[in-house]
């Protein structure tokens, strides 16, 4: 080996640590170019050079053969950095009470093709699991693109570290059913490449918005959704999801916001999960909901439309109460940086801004002292792309040993 190889190699060697990483920033857009690059993983041009030319070998992203710099910049131009369209992909997956859905999801949390979803759910889940895993891996076929493994986000708290739907509560599913062992076993009978993953619905559509969308730059992210029946909530920590001791953190569906309420599934009263829901929602409104669409669906659609009605902007404005009321709780224990909403909470955030920060920032100790910044979730199908983090997360922590 001659003298520059061997050079070349040594700065390979020194910077093999730093592929994940720099992988991790090139995926959420935060090193557009090698310059960036350099500057964020602290090392010397010629080493982000080959950690960039290792990560382009792997297939991963692309670097611009030609530098280029904004208009008005200083300096030397830079190549830029992007994640390689035509790369690997990994199979997502979700499950909800109005049926599911597959995707296949590549860096940088681009949806490179997504299944029709299926509208009934089997109270069978290993029958459910096998449907969507079959609509992935045809997806696959279809494609000709690499997996590098396979994401689940499902309706339920999953309790680890056995990665059992403790809850399933809006599915006819049983409780404690073994969710990851059967998704795992699906994804390998389907001849699906990589690892397979589970977890809840709002927490992985909280990691995808922290990593792509409206949670991006956050330290201390708290997200709080409704799916199409219910209400969970999720906590982002430095990148990091928080799930607690065994994977049930942030369950706050069943906070009280109002003690006199709805009788809750958990055997409480007056929960998130049932006082601020899109079942709530129609049901304060006056309408009743209809078996065309998604509850969420029609919920949305009678904002967009109705909302000069008396009965919908009564029942909006009571469940922003509600939820403004159950935020500021949550504001006082976690003390986050930032909130974002999805589902149903997005459109009634959208619908009257105002109101809900001014409950929250009224009813919550450190709103009164400059207010946490509320923003609507701003990824389609954020529970999917979430799914696929799980399954990128171990090609990001090394590509080396994922890929090989």
């Amino acid at each position: 080996m001659n003298g520059k190889a061997t050079h070349t190699k040594t700065r390979l060697d020194r910077g093999r640590g730093a592929l994940g990483p720099a992988l991790e920033l090139v995926h959420t857009g935060r090193a557009p170019t090698r310059a960036v690059l350099t500057a964020e993983l602290g090392v010397t041009r010629a080493t982000a050079g080959a950690v960039a030319a290792e990560l382009e070998a792997l297939g991963l992203i692309q670097v611009d053969s030609r530098p280029g710099a904004a208009a008005g910049s200083q300096g030397r131009p830079s190549h830029r950095l992007a994640v390689n369209d035509s790369g690997p992909v990994a199979l997502a997956a979700q499950v909800h009470a109005d049926g599911f859905r597959a995707a296949l999801v590549g860096l940088g949390g681009r949806t490179v093709a997504t299944a029709p979803g299926c509208v009934t759910v089997s109270a069978d889940p290993a029958q459910v699991l096998g449907e969507v895993v079959d609509a992935g891996a045809e997806l696959l076929r279809g494609s000709g693109l690499r997996c590098v493994g396979a994401g689940l986000a499902v309706p339920s708290a999953v309790a680890e570290p056995d990665g059992t739907a403790l809850n399933p509560l809006h599915l006819a599913w049983p409780a404690g059913a073994p969710v990851r062992e059967i998704f795992a076993e699906r994804v390998r009978a389907a001849g699906i490449e990589g690892p397979a993953f589970t977890g809840n619905d709002v927490n992985l559509a909280a990691l995808a918005e922290h990593r792509h969308g409206a949670g991006r730059g956050a330290q201390h992210l708290l997200c709080v959704a409704t799916g199409h029946r219910g209400v969970g909530g999720a906590l982002v920590l430095d990148g990091r999801l928080h799930t607690g001791s065994s994977g049930l953190a942030l369950e706050v569906g069943h906070l009280t916001v109002s003690p006199e309420g709805r009788p809750c599934y958990c055997g409480g009263r007056g929960c998130l999960d049932v006082e601020t829901d899109p079942l709530a929602f129609l049901t304060a409104a006056g309408r009743d909901p209809g078996p065309e669409v998604s509850l969420l669906e029609q919920s949305r659609e009678l904002l967009r439309t109705e909302y000069e009605d008396v009965a919908v902007r009564g029942a909006a404005e009571e469940l922003i109460d509600r939820l403004g009321l159950g935020l500021a709780g949550l504001v006082n224990i976690l003390n986050p940086d930032r909130i974002i909403l999805g589902g149903l909470h997005k459109a009634l955030l959208e619908a009257d801004p105002d109101r809900l920060r001014a409950v929250v920032a009224d009813r919550s100790l450190w709103g009164r002292s400059g207010g946490v910044p509320i923003l609507a979730c701003s990824l389609d199908h954020n529970s999917l792309v979430g799914a696929a983090e799980l399954a990128w997360q171990p090609v990001l922590d090394d590509p080396l040993a994922a890929l090989g």
